[in-house]
């Protein structure tokens, strides 16, 4: 059986990549498809996305879900057909196959992180997770002492 160990991704070492196709939008893959597979856990892609003043995410459809959590500034939405203004802290559920959009409605540029989730006929129910404590070692037990 193969070691589980935690990794990290730090800002800086994630570059800000274009999105081709849309204005002035950037991303950072927080989660790959070969990173949710290495997990164990069903994700197509997670990013951090930002867009730039001026800039959007085209009007477009996914054959995935999609979770928008927007991190900084104010958007306005392409929502069932309306375009509606938001701001950090607001969250879009958009199921897959439907026409959305996120425009950036502020001065300065605009970050989201978006989460990409397979769509499954058959998929299991879901339920929330367990959580188990466990103690917490002392700086010495980390280096190596008692």
């Amino acid at each position: 059986m193969t070691e589980k160990h935690t990794t990290v991704k730090t800002a800086e070492a994630m570059e800000w990549s274009p999105m081709p196709d849309h204005v002035a939008l950037y991303h950072r893959e927080i989660l790959s498809a070969a990173d949710a597979d290495e997990m164990g856990v069903r994700a197509s892609s997670v990013l951090w996305e930002k867009i730039g003043v001026g800039g959007a995410v085209l009007p477009h459809y996914h054959n995935v879900a999609e979770i928008i959590h927007i991190t900084v500034g104010k958007v306005r939405l392409l929502c069932n057909g309306e375009w509606k203004s938001y701001a950090a802290g607001d969250t879009f559920l958009v199921p897959a196959g439907v026409v959305h959009s996120v425009a950036n409605d502020d001065t300065v540029p605009t970050e989201q992180i978006s989460i990409f989730l397979p769509v499954e006929e058959q998929a299991p129910g879901n339920r929330f997770f367990e959580t188990t404590k466990v103690p917490i070692p002392t700086e010495r037990q980390l280096q190596g002492g008692k």
